[in-house]
C-alpha cells in the first residue's frame, strides 16, 4: 500500500474532534503490526480516543550511560475540522483526485503528513535495518487545543521522555522548516449579576453591564501588550506581539429581564519564551480592576504552549540542511511540538502543504508536494535511523 493509498484510507474515517478516533486506530494498528512494528495506545480520560505510539527498529540505541535517546519521532494528530458537505465539491471524506492535487477534508492538515510517516516507517520497518528507533506518534483533539498531546506528556511523561529527541511535527508548512510557533491560551470570563423584570431595575444588577466595563479593560490591555511586543517579535513580523481577542459572548435569558450571567471567552497567543500562566495573571488583574463590585470569575480553559527550537539542535539543522533553507521559520499557529518539547524533545514543524488551505472546504495536498516530503522524510529517516 503506497503513500496515496494510505492516504485515502485516512481520511475515509471521520475523525471531526467530536468523534472517536478509534476506528482509525484500528487500521493504522494493523498496518503497523504488519510491517514489523509495535503499537502502544493511551486512552483518553473518556475512553472514547486515544494516543498511539508506534515503534520500529530498536527499543533504544544505548550507551554506557543509559539510553541517547537517539532515532526519530515523527509526530501527527489524526483528528480534523468539521466539514461542511453543502460547500464542497466532492466528497470530504473520500479522497479525489484532482490532477495535481488530491481533496479530502484532513488532505493537508494533516492526514497527508501522517500517511508518508505510516508508508516510511512501514517500508523501514520491513527493511528490519535500522539502528536507532524510529517511533510515531499519533494524538488525538489537536484541533481543539492540543488536548492529546497535553494528555500524553502530562499524564504518560516516562514514555514521553523516552522518546527519540529528534522530532518532526508534520504541520503543513510548504516544506519549509518551523522552529518557533506562538502558543494559545484560553480563559473564561464569568460575569455574575442578579435577575429582575426590566421595568424595575433597581432589584436587580445586570451582568451584562459588568461585562461591558470588562471588554473595555481587555482592550487596553491589549493595546498595552500591542506596543510592548515581546521575546523574538522579530520573528513574526506581520503580528509582532500577543494577541488577545474575545472570541464568543453569550449572557442574558430575555430582553424584558436584567441579565443575571454573562459569558465570554477569549484566547490569548504567547510568543515563544513566555508563559500563558504569567499572561492569565494579566488578564485576572485587568478583570479584578474592572469588576466595580461584581462578582466576575476567570477560568483557564485549557493552553497549548508555544515552540522554541534551539538553533543548533541536530534535527534543526539536518532539515535546513535538506530543503536548502537559511534561517529560522515561524508559525503564529500552535501545534503539539509545543507540549511535546517539554518532554525534552527537539521539534521542528515541517510537513507538506499549504496553511492557507486548511479548515477550508476544498482542502487539497498538492502531489508535488507529498512526492518530495516522502523523499525527505526517507532521507531522514536514513541518517537518525540507519
Amino acid at each position: 500500500m503506497d503513500h496515496v493509498a494510505l492516504l485515502s484510507r485516512l481520511v475515509s474515517f471521520d475523525t471531526t474532534s467530536h468523534r472517536s478516533n478509534l476506528p482509525l486506530l484500528d487500521f493504522v494498528a494493523e498496518y503497523v503490526e504488519s510491517h514489523g512494528g509495535r503499537v502502544e495506545r493511551y486512552p483518553s480520560p473518556c475512553g472514547e480516543k486515544a494516543n498511539l505510539v508506534a515503534r520500529f527498529g530498536p527499543e533504544a540505541a544505548l550507551d554506557g550511560k543509559g539510553s541517547t535517546r537517539s532515532g526519530l519521532t515523527l509526530s501527527g494528530h489524526v483528528d480534523v475540522v468539521p466539514a461542511d458537505v453543502g460547500e464542497w465539491r466532492s466528497d470530504p471524506f473520500c479522497l479525489t483526485d484532482g490532477g495535481d492535487r488530491l481533496f479530502a477534508r484532513g488532505a493537508c492538515d494533516m492526514k497527508g503528513f501522517d500517511a508518508l510517516a505510516l508508508h516510511v516507517a512501514g517500508e523501514a520497518g520491513k527493511a528490519q535495518d535500522l539502528k536507532a528507533p524510529l517511533v510515531l506518534v499519533l494524538t488525538y483533539d489537536e484541533e481543539i487545543g492540543t488536548v492529546g498531546a497535553r494528555d500524553f506528556v502530562t499524564n504518560h511523561r516516562a514514555v514521553a521522555e523516552g522518546l527519540p529527541r529528534a522530532a518532526i511535527i508534520g504541520e503543513p508548512t510548504e516544506l519549509q522548516v518551523v522552529s518557533m510557533h506562538k502558543g494559545h491560551g484560553k480563559c473564561r470570563i464569568t460575569a455574575h449579576g442578579v435577575a429582575a423584570h426590566s421595568g424595575y431595575p433597581h432589584l436587580g444588577r445586570s451582568a451584562i453591564d459588568a461585562m461591558a466595563r470588562v471588554l473595555v479593560s481587555l482592550r487596553g490591555l491589549r493595546h498595552q501588550w500591542e506596543q510592548a511586543g515581546g521575546p523574538y517579535a522579530e520573528y513574526f513580523p506581520k503580528v509582532p506581539f500577543v494577541p488577545l481577542n474575545v472570541g464568543t459572548i453569550h449572557g442574558g435569558a430575555a430582553i424584558n429581564i436584567i441579565a443575571d450571567e454573562c459569558i465570554a471567552e477569549v484566547g490569548v497567543r504567547a510568543l515563544p519564551g513566555m508563559e500563558f500562566a504569567d499572561l492569565l495573571t494579566q488578564v485576572r488583574e485587568a478583570v479584578a480592576n474592572a469588576a466595580g463590585g461584581d462578582h466576575i470569575v476567570v477560568e483557564e480553559l485549557g493552553n497549548s504552549p508555544p515552540l522554541l527550537l534551539d538553533e543548533e539542535a541536530p534535527i534543526h539543522r539536518y532539515l535546513l540542511g535538506l530543503v536548502g533553507q537559511t534561517g529560522r521559520g515561524s508559525a503564529s499557529y500552535s501545534t503539539d511540538g509545543g507540549w511535546l518539547a517539554q518532554a525534552g524533545l527537539d521539534c521542528a514543524v515541517f510537513g507538506p502543504g499549504s496553511i492557507s488551505v486548511a479548515h477550508k472546504p476544498n482542502e487539497f495536498i498538492p502531489k508535488a508536494d507529498l512526492e518530495q516530503a516522502r523523499g525527505y522524510l526517507t532521507q531522514a529517516v536514513e541518517h537518525f535511523c540507519r
